[in-house]
């Protein structure tokens, strides 16, 4: 089975408060097990498609972080 891949990320700005609806699209998302912004879990995430997951992005420091999916 093929690891998950982050091609895009939509907003690509949130608030430090969190709560932002994310729409993250990529491959092999089937089957996801986790979503997190800069190592910290979403607070709540939906795997839609193979190529999309909509994910709630939790409060956070400013600045850029990675999105990371994990099956």
């Amino acid at each position: 089975v093929a690891a998950p891949t982050v091609t895009a990320v939509s907003p690509t700005s949130g608030t430090t408060a969190g709560g932002t609806s994310v729409v993250i699209t990529g491959t092999n998302f089937t089957g996801a097990t986790a979503v997190s912004f800069g190592g910290t879990a979403a607070t709540a995430y939906t795997v839609n498609s193979a190529t999309q997951i909509t994910a709630t992005a939790p409060a956070g420091s400013a600045g850029a972080v990675n999105v990371a999916v994990t099956d």
